[in-house]
C-alpha cells in the first residue's frame, strides 16, 4: 500500500494541519509582552569573518554549514558527506538505496549519528542509514574523528571512533514578527517529487515551536549501460533500472523554551516512513524485472534535552529517549514452498543521560556523565531468541584551553549485560576506553597548530552479529580499535582579496583486532559470524579552502579534500589476502568544489572522485572495481520581495553520465537534473 493512502498517515497528516492552525492562530493573537531586561555594554569590534573550529580543534573536524550545503547540489545527509576526507559511503544505488558511512575504513559500526546531541541507535545492523536524513531543515552536519573537543555531552558521544553531528534549524523570525515559514518544491529527473514545508511560530516570550514535513517520490527507473565483457568492443546494451521505486514521508516536531536565563529545555517529537523496492545486484541474463524484494521502514523517536547553568562554574544537563523502528521485508519471488518469504522486525530503546561540567579554574573544565539504556528486537520466524541488551556508560573527562594550548583527555567505562528469551545469549562486557587529544600553537601571530590524538574503543556485535538464524554467533567478541592521529593546521588571510584561507594535513593510523567478518562454512550458502581479521589502516588526508573576495559584490569559493589509505589485512601471512587492501577502500579519493557568488547570480561547481576498489579481500584484477568521477553543477537566483524571499536553482548532476559502481552490481543514475523552488518569510 502506498504511503499517501495508508489511513494512519492520513490521521497524522490532519493531526499535524490542526496542531499548525492552533499554534499559528495563537501566535498571532497572543498579546506578546516584552519584558526583557537592557543591559549596557561596551563597543566592541569582530575581527574574525570566518569560523576557525576545525582548524582549532585537537582531532580532525569537517564542518558544512547550511550555506555550503547549498552550495554542493546534494539532496541528502549522504550526498553531503561524499565530501568529507577519509569518508567512504557505501551507496547502492539511487535515491532510495541504503547508505552508509565508513570513516578511515574502520566500517559503518564504528560510526556514531548524532541527531541534535542525542545518538540515533540501530542494534539489528549496527548501522544507520543516512540516506533517510534530509537537508531540508538541517543548519549544519559536521565529522569528529575520534571524538569534539565538547566534553559537555552524553557519555554515548565518547563511546564510538568517529561521531556524525547532524544539527537541525531552530526558530528564526523578523523583527516584529512571531511567525515564520519556509516551503520548497524540487522535481528532478526518474519522477523526483519532493514538497516540504517548514513553520516556526513563538508562542510566549520564552518559548517557541516548529512543525514541518517532506514527501519524497521517485520511480528510480533510470538507464545504465549493461557490458557482457570487460572489454571496450564487447557487447552492450542500455538497460532501465527496475524495482528502484522509493516513497518516503518526514513529521518533525519540536519545542524550544528557557524558564528563565538559566535554563533550558528542547523537546523534539520524529516520523519517518517509506516503501521502496530493492532492485538487487546487476546480473548478466538475469534481468531486474526478476526482483521482486521489497522494504517498508517505519521509524518514531521523541527525545528531549534540558540544561541548568546553576553559575559560572556549575551546569547540568539531562537528556531522554524513546526509540522504535519497524521493518517489514517481503521478497514475492522467492522460490520456496510458500511463493515468497516475509519477515518483520522491530526494535525498541529506552534512554537516559546525565552529564554534569565544572569549571575548576578559569582554563580548566571536568565532567562526568553517565548514561543508561535498553535496547529489545522482536522477529517474526520460528526459535527467535528476543535478546534485551542492558547498557551503562559513564565518563570523566577533563579539558585545558588557553591561548596556544587546547588538549583535553577522558575515560569511558562501560558495562553491558545481555538476555535472551531461549537459546544462548552472548557474554557481558566490562571495559574501560582512555582518549587523549592536545592542539599546540606555537606562534603568536599566526593560527598555526600542531595537534594530535591517540584512542581505544571498541564496538559490541550487533545483533544479527549474535543471533541472525543460522548465521549469527553468540561466542563473538568485541572489535577492538586503536587510533593513532597527528596533523598541521593554519587558517589566515592572503592578501588583500583573499580573506580567508584553511589548510590542514593529518596523517593517521589505525589498529583494529578481532574484526567481525562473514566466512562461509561448508559451501557458499552457509555462513557464519567470526572474529577473523586484523586490519592495519595507514593513510594520510589533505584539505584545504579559501574565500577570494576581489569586490563588495563578487566572492570566489574554492576548495579541495584528498585522502590516501592503505587499509590492509595482516590477520596472517599465511593467508590469500594478507597485506591486501580491505574490500570497497580506495587507495585514493577525494573532492572539490568552486563556487561564484554575486548579487546577480551563484554558480556553483563539485567533484566526487575516488580510484579503483577490490570487491574482495583478494586484490585479483577480476575482483577490481574501476574508479569514478561525479561532476556536478548548480546555478541559483535570490530575490527578495514584500511578500517574503525567493530562491530559485537549476542542477545538474553527473555532467558526464557515467553508470560508476560505488557497490558492485549497483549501477548509479547517469546524468540528472533538479529544479527547486524556495520560499520563506
Amino acid at each position: 500500500m502506498r504511503l499517501l493512502h495508508s489511513s494512519i498517515v492520513k490521521k497524522i497528516l490532519f493531526t499535524v494541519v490542526g496542531l499548525l492552525t492552533s499554534l499559528f492562530v495563537s501566535a498571532q493573537h497572543t498579546p506578546q509582552v516584552d519584558t526583557t531586561q537592557v543591559y549596557a555594554i561596551p563597543e566592541f569590534t569582530v575581527t574574525e569573518r570566518y569560523s576557525s573550529s576545525e582548524v582549532r580543534s585537537t582531532s580532525p573536524l569537517q564542518i558544512l554549514s547550511s550555506d555550503k550545503l547549498q552550495q554542493l547540489n546534494v539532496l541528502q545527509v549522504s550526498d553531503a558527506i561524499k565530501h568529507f576526507s577519509g569518508v567512504t559511503v557505501k551507496d547502492y544505488g539511487g535515491v532510495g538505496g541504503l547508505k552508509t558511512v565508513s570513516v578511515r575504513s574502520l566500517g559503518a559500526n564504528h560510526t556514531a549519528v548524532n541527531y541534535d546531541g542525542i545518538p540515533v541507535s540501530d542494534l539489528q545492523t549496527g548501522q544507520i542509514d543516512i540516506g533517510r536524513f534530509s537537508l531540508d531543515n538541517v543548519e549544519m552536519v559536521s565529522l569528529s574523528n575520534g571524538q569534539s573537543d565538547n566534553i559537555f555531552q552524553p557519555a554515548r558521544v565518547f563511546a564510538s571512533a568517529s561521531v556524525l553531528n547532524i544539527r537541525t534549524k531552530k526558530p528564526e523570525f523578523n523583527a516584529g514578527k512571531n511567525v515564520s515559514a519556509r516551503a520548497a518544491m524540487k522535481i528532478g529527473s526518474f519522477g523526483l517529487v519532493n514538497p516540504t514545508i517548514n513553520l516556526s511560530g513563538k508562542i510566549s516570550r520564552n518559548f517557541s515551536a516548529t512543525l514541518g514535513g517532506e514527501y519524497m517520490s521517485t520511480n528510480g527507473e533510470y538507464p545504465y549501460i549493461l557490458s557482457y565483457g570487460s572489454n571496450d568492443d564487447d557487447l552492450k546494451t542500455t538497460e532501465k533500472r527496475k524495482n528502484s521505486d522509493v516513497e518516503n514521508l518526514r513529521l518533525e516536531g519540536a519545542l524550544y523554551g528557557r524558564f528563565s536565563e538559566k535554563d533550558n529545555i528542547n523537546v523534539k517529537a520524529y516520523y519517518y516512513q517509506t516503501e521502496r523496492g530493492l532492485p538487487g545486484s546487476v546480473i548478466l541474463y538475469n534481468p531486474s524485472e526478476n526482483y521482486k524484494q521489497r522494504v517498508w521502514d517505519k521509524t518514531f523517536f521523541a527525545q528531549a534535552h534540558y540544561q541548568r547553568d546553576f553559575s559560572e562554574l556549575f551546569s547540568f544537563q539531562l537528556n531522554g529517549k524513546y526509540n522504535w523502528t519497524w521493518m517489514r521485508y517481503l521478497d514475492s519471488g522467492y522460490l520456496g514452498s510458500e511463493g515468497k518469504q516475509e519477515n518483520i522486525y522491530s526494535q525498541q530503546e529506552y534512554y537516559i543521560s546525565a552529564a554534569l561540567l565544572y569549571r575548576i579554574l578559569e582554563n580548566f573544565s571536568l565532567s562526568v556523565s553517565s548514561d543508561g539504556f535498553v535496547n529489545t528486537m522482536y522477529a517474526d520466524y520460528e526459535n527467535f531468541v528476543y535478546p534485551q541488551r542492558y547498557s551503562w556508560l559513564s565518563a570523566l573527562a577533563l579539558k585545558y584551553v588557553n591561548n596556544k594550548v587546547l588538549a583535553t583527555a577522558s575515560v569511558l567505562y562501560t558495562f553491558v549485560n545481555e538476555s535472551v528469551k531461549q537459546g544462548e545469549a552472548a557474554g557481558n562486557h566490562r571495559r574501560f576506553s582512555p582518549y587523549a587529544s592536545a592542539s599546540v600553537k606555537p606562534f603568536d601571530n599566526h593560527d598555526f597548530r600542531i595537534r594530535a590524538f591517540y584512542k581505544n574503543i571498541f564496538r559490541l556485535p550487533t545483533f544479527n552479529d549474535l543471533y541472525y538464524n543460522t548465521v549469527g554467533s553468540s561466542t563473538l567478541k568485541p572489535e577492538n580499535t586503536n587510533q593513532y592521529n597527528i596533523g598541521l593546521t593554519y587558517a589566515g588571510v592572503v592578501g588583500k582579496y583573499i580573506p580567508y584561507f584553511m589548510m590542514a594535513v593529518d596523517a593517521f593510523h589505525n589498529d583494529i583486532d578481532d574484526k567481525i567478518v562473514a566466512l562461509p562454512r561448508k559451501d557458499i550458502s552457509s555462513w557464519s559470524m567470526v572474529n577473523y581479521g586484523k586490519v592495519a589502516v595507514n593513510g594520510l588526508e589533505l584539505t584545504a579552502e579559501a574565500k577570494i573576495h576581489p569586490s563588495n559584490d563578487i566572492n570566489f569559493v574554492v576548495g579541495a579534500s584528498h585522502t590516501y589509505q592503505r587499509a590492509l589485512v595482516v590477520t596472517s601471512e599465511y593467508d590469500r589476502d594478507y597485506k591486501n587492501q580491505i574490500p570497497y577502500t580506495p587507495r585514493v579519493s577525494g573532492s572539490a568544489k568552486a563556487g561564484f557568488e554575486s548579487k546577480w547570480i551563484n554558480v556553483f561547481y563539485s567533484l566526487i572522485w575516488s580510484g579503483h576498489r577490490y570487491i574482495f579481500s583478494q586484490n585479483y584484477a577480476k575482483n577490481r572495481l574501476p574508479g569514478y568521477s561525479d561532476h556536478s553543477i548548480s546555478v541559483s537566483r535570490e530575490f527578495s520581495t514584500s511578500f517574503g524571499d525567493f530562491l530559485i536553482s537549476g542542477e545538474a548532476l553527473n555532467l558526464a553520465d557515467k553508470n560508476y559502481m560505488i557497490v558492485y552490481g549497483y549501477p548509479m543514475p547517469g546524468r540528472s537534473f533538479r529544479a527547486s523552488l524556495l520560499f520563506k518569510f
